[in-house]
């Protein structure tokens, strides 16, 4: 029980402190889970990070199901979403009662817009993070630098393509090298 309190305060801290969304949280999700807690490895937050994006639902939230799965099983997962979820959704209702007023406040209006600021920057380094971390084969080079310009292409140029056509297509390319990779060793061994 101990576990899925820590699970679910852990994950409330996230989603209490961090403005922005998903990519936003994945910093905090990884100093958390992976430095002070040590519930993940460095290599798994990277694995979760690219399974959050490539499934339907929220980063932050695939990430703490994830986390607690792990954890705890089916329980974990609910305490770790919930404490995810839970803040944001206390503050998106409270905000709504007194929307219209609320932007209308100088200083919040202000605030809004430092706060954009520093969630690019936390996606950025969430982003150079990853990057880095990544082995450096000339395959992951390629990919990675394919996907990057052809993200810049598409908002450069106004394209209605969805990036989920980017990972699958990485994805393909990957597989296919993996599997002719595959294939040239069992020749090898014949």
């Amino acid at each position: 029980m101990k576990t899925l309190f820590d699970l679910f305060l852990t994950f409330a801290r996230i989603g209490l402190f961090t403005f922005g969304g998903g990519y936003a949280m994945i910093p905090l999700i990884e100093s958390t889970c992976v430095v002070k807690k040590e519930w993940i490895t460095h290599d798994e937050m990277m694995d979760i990070t690219v399974i959050a994006e490539s499934t339907p639902g929220p980063v932050a939230i695939n990430c703490a199901m994830y986390v607690g799965m792990k954890k705890k099983g089916i329980p974990g997962a609910a305490a770790a979403t919930l404490g995810v979820i839970l803040p944001s959704f206390l503050i998106i209702l409270l905000i709504s009662f007194f929307f219209d007023r609320f932007l209308e406040i100088k200083w919040v209006s202000s605030a809004f817009r430092g706060i954009k600021i520093a969630v690019g920057i936390l996606i950025a380094d969430a982003a150079v993070r990853m990057i880095l971390k990544t082995e450096k084969k000339p395959l992951n080079i390629t990919i990675a630098a394919v996907s990057f310009a052809a993200v810049m292409l598409i908002n450069v140029f106004a394209l209605r393509l969805s990036s989920v056509v980017i990972m699958l297509a990485a994805a393909a390319v990957s597989l296919a090298v993996y599997l002719a990779g595959r294939r040239k060793e069992k020749g090898a061994k014949k």
